[in-house]
């Protein structure tokens, strides 16, 4: 029974120590595909740029790169393989064209959906 005792004590203490590395590991991985998302709809958005001159109009948004929009009649997609995602915390992508960053602003606001924010809340932009 001692044995037993000892034997938990010992998982507990690695669990303890591994567990918040792991969580840690997580969160930031988390911002790794919310920036290879953001990547992957700036290269869509050029594409769509070159098929018909100009970036999709912040009403249309996103949803212009999976769906024709009505007055576009050079659209050429779709320029995304499925629907668009939301970034991995749940959440729509924010898009803005004309940007007030470029010609286009991209963004998501990370773990807390506010802007601004540090580490894991830190916002993801394509500016």
């Amino acid at each position: 029974m001692l044995e037993l005792l000892v034997v938990l004590v010992i998982v507990g203490l690695l669990a303890g120590f591994v567990g918040p590395r792991l969580f840690a590991q997580v969160g930031r991985s988390e911002a790794k595909v919310a920036k290879a998302q953001i990547s992957a709809f700036e290269k869509a958005l050029d594409q769509f740029r070159i098929d018909t001159g100009r970036y999709p109009p912040g009403d249309a948004g996103l949803a212009a790169l999976v769906a024709r929009p009505a007055d576009e009649p050079r659209w050429n997609g779709p320029y995304l393989a499925k629907a668009v995602p939301a970034d991995p915390w749940g959440r729509a992508y924010g898009y803005r064209s004309p940007g007030e960053h470029g010609d286009y602003d991209l963004w998501s606001f990370g773990r807390d959906g506010q802007p601004g924010g540090e580490a894991d809340d830190a916002d993801i932009t394509s500016w």
